[in-house]
């Protein structure tokens, strides 16, 4: 059903043969009726028939008439195949995404780069399928099930174990400041740079300075947000920062810069059970399982998977 087909902007491009920026254009104006898909931008199928129709001189009550075309775009997706939204930042959903889109049948995913708490809210809301997450609770130490727990009240869901990585604190080439440790950070002079709200950095900045009795308001800087780690990594590797909230990969890609191991930080996926998720949640598990994705996240720097596709909590 043209119903289930959705297109991004650059698929529209090359439908229409007209630039991206045209596309926007036409969404900006409301021409193309569109939603948000992470930081993508995506149309209906029926919208992208209908707008064409208009553009033909077609009347409105005349379109019923004309219903989209069977996709035939090797870009499109195909009849009968549904969005798989996987959402989160780290490299290994990307992994994930590509092989689920091997072997998962009748779904085609899509990734969503949003942080932690924002990947949680869009699932609770139904917007997302395959949510990731490294969120601390400071109290009791434990990552994403006291947060899980809280929203997902009364649904039926399971929490799996993608990877472990470290995070800590990133400093410039050979610590000029002498840093050790998360209450090092009440040092005045110290320029720090931080994450957006709902990110697993933030939180864990927020919960460590909760936790050593420092105020936000102590932080030179706590207000400069960026929204990756890398770009966390570089403000420090460029000397616009003394200190930011990191991981060890961050790190070793962008150099000039050093990192020190803090925490362990669990990164969990989280899927709601449905009669038609069945399925691919199948395919999910046997994908973590696979030797072929264990290797390939074997060959990136800094990943535990002793626990990957371990079932952590099920409802």
């Amino acid at each position: 059903m043209s119903e289930d087909i959705s297109y991004t902007a650059e698929e529209i491009s090359k439908l229409l043969k007209i630039s991206k920026l045209t596309v926007y254009d036409l969404i900006k104006k409301g021409e193309l009726p569109s939603y948000r898909v992470g930081k993508q931008m995506r149309v209906d199928a029926s919208d992208l028939n209908a707008y064409k129709l208009k553009s033909k001189g077609v009347p409105p009550q005349a379109q019923s008439e004309h219903p989209a075309p069977a996709v035939t775009s090797a870009t499109s997706v195909n009849h009968g195949i549904r969005p798989l939204v996987i959402t989160g930042q780290d490299i290994s959903l990307d992994i994930l995404a590509k092989h689920l889109e091997k072997h998962a049948a009748g779904v085609r995913p899509l990734r969503s780069h949003v942080g932690s708490l924002d990947s949680l809210i869009s699932m609770y809301s139904g917007q997302s399928d395959i949510v990731s997450t490294h969120l601390l609770d400071g109290d009791t130490g434990e990552y994403n099930l006291p947060y899980i727990r809280k929203l997902f009240v009364g649904s039926s869901y399971m929490v799996v174990n993608l990877l472990a990585r470290s995070a800590g604190l990133v400093v410039a080439q050979g610590n000029p400041h002498n840093i050790k440790g998360w209450a090092d950070l009440s040092r005045s002079q110290l320029r720090i740079v931080n994450r957006e709200r709902g990110s697993g950095a933030r939180v864990l900045l927020d919960e460590q300075l909760r936790l050593h009795g420092i105020k936000p308001n102590q932080l030179h800087g706590y207000d400069h947000v960026l929204t990756n780690h890398l770009s966390v990594a570089a403000k420090v590797a460029s000397g616009e920062a003394d200190i930011g909230v990191g991981i060890e990969k961050a790190v070793s890609i962008v150099g000039n810069v050093e990192f020190l191991p803090l925490i362990q930080e669990s990164y969990d996926l989280v899927v709601i059970k449905k009669p038609d998720n069945q399925s691919w949640i199948r395919s999910l598990m046997a994908v973590l399982h696979s030797e072929d994705f264990i290797q390939e996240l074997t060959a990136i720097a800094g990943y535990d998977l002793s626990r990957t596709g371990q079932i952590l909590y099920e409802t």
